[in-house]
């Protein structure tokens, strides 16, 4: 099972140069991948701009978006070109993970309908591989990706995003929980796959918010009470499933591999860089 981790653009207060060193040090120490998750009105750095920083200072990691709300992008002709500007600026070594999201204040931000968030996503994904094939409502847009194309890779646990994930993505990324639920969620993919004529295998992705260190469960709890906020009452369950043990993170990554996870996603609560390489010894030891 391969081992991503997320860049701390949800950080309130990050600094640039947190987010270059982590991008360096993330490719230094192994990691498969370099992931971003995305909101509007929060206090965290663009997906895509932050990505192509990151693409600047690295050389070989995978760039992820995990999760774009592409839907609530007013122009997909517009976020087509952005996003093959970066495929093309990291020369091929971006995915495009997409998710509907669940926030109505991101959409009612940028002037977009928030009640069809999933009908538009569908739409908004053909459209931003017509424009990559140089087709779409005004031929010639440009850069073309670097392969010509940009693999999707689909989040969300709605039966819509599953079947999304099915005929769109090259698999499908869970937002989280234990990794014994895991394996149900894997075999309905995999059917709806198979359903859909699709060859080969899905690829199976995870997120889980990992804190360690010493005041790791503090870090968690304040990080995820803030970017969580909406969710409530809620948002004290999902803190509690930050990881901040370090024999709990093993078990982990070891629980995901077992229950057919291709690549484990890990969301650093700091933006501190060192923090990667507490993950790194662990997941990686």
């Amino acid at each position: 099972m391969d081992i991503g981790v997320c860049l701390p653009t949800t950080v309130p207060g990050a600094r640039g140069r947190q987010l270059i060193e982590f991008a360096r040090r993330a490719e230094a120490l192994g990691f498969h991948s370099l992931t971003v998750v995305d909101r509007m009105v929060y206090d965290n750095y663009d997906s895509i701009v932050s990505l192509a920083a990151a693409a600047g200072v690295t050389e070989r990691i995978k760039l992820v978006t995990a999760i774009l709300l592409a839907a609530y992008r007013p122009s997909p002709v517009e976020l087509a070109k952005q996003l093959a500007s970066l495929d093309r600026i990291s020369e091929g070594r971006l995915v495009v993970g997409v998710s509907s999201g669940a926030r109505a204040d991101d959409y009612e931000a940028t002037g977009t309908e928030y009640g069809n968030r999933g009908r538009r996503l569908d739409e908004t994904m053909e459209q931003l591989r017509a424009v990559w094939r140089g087709d779409g409502p005004a031929p010639g847009v440009g850069p073309r990706p670097t392969n010509g194309d940009i693999p999707f890779w689909v989040g969300g646990q709605s039966p819509a995003a599953l079947r999304r994930a099915a005929e769109y993505g090259i698999g499908w990324i869970s937002p989280g929980g234990p990794p014994h639920k895991y394996p149900d969620l894997v075999t309905k993919v995999k059917e709806l796959w198979a359903a859909k004529g699709r060859e080969g295998t899905p690829r199976m992705g995870a997120n889980c918010y990992v804190s360690l260190g010493e005041n790791g469960r503090q870090v968690a709890d304040e990080h995820m009470r803030s970017y969580y906020a909406y969710m409530g009452d809620l948002v004290q369950h999902l803190a509690k499933g930050a990881i901040t043990d370090e024999n709990v993170l093993r078990d982990v990554v070891d629980g995901y591999a077992a229950n057919g996870c291709d690549e484990l996603l890990l969301l650093p609560c700091s933006a501190d860089p060192e923090n990667l390489d507490r993950i790194a010894a662990v997941v990686f030891g």
